[in-house]
């Protein structure tokens, strides 16, 4: 797609909040009928801007209360290592997000577990699949914010 104009900004804004909302609504909001939302949408869709719809878990109601951020420093610089621990990072379901980073460390590792036994047997998962110079975590007490919804008011 090469250009969002403001409606499809509106648009995008709405799904983020819900990406449940029924067209007739969804095209109220914004202005347009349910047919040109509905055009709207797919376009979005089929372009990648709209990667996918999901339901946002309520992560203490499943026993996952804890969020731990693990810093990284690579064991190799090199192709395969890089390879290695982005298998065993991607076959990990308790580990949601795993950035490449600059400065002082290498990777950054979000992951939500039950508790610190729970952390501890990721932790061993991960050194016994990949090899790591250093591993460190922080352990979240408070989220202050926590939001999917990308900032769509610069564009």
């Amino acid at each position: 797609m090469s250009t969002i104009d403001a409606i499809d900004q509106r648009i995008l804004s709405e799904l983020q909040r819900d990406a449940d909302i029924a067209l007739e609504k969804l095209g109220e909001r914004v202005g347009l009928s349910r047919n040109a939302c509905w055009r709207r949408v797919r376009a979005l869709e089929t372009t990648g801007v709209i990667r996918k719809r999901v339901a946002l878990l309520n992560a203490n109601h499943l026993n996952l209360g804890l969020m731990v951020f693990l810093q990284i420093r690579a064991a190799a610089h090199d192709a395969a290592w890089l390879e290695k621990f982005a298998r065993a990072s991607r076959a990990l379901p308790e580990i949601l997000g795993v950035y490449r980073m600059t400065g002082d460390l290498d990777y950054l590792i979000r992951a939500r577990v039950r508790d610190m036994a729970d952390y501890d047997r990721l932790y061993q998962t991960l050194i016994a699949r990949v090899p790591m110079g250093d591993v460190s975590a922080s352990f979240v007490m408070e989220e202050i914010k926590d939001t999917t919804e990308l900032p769509l008011t610069r564009l």
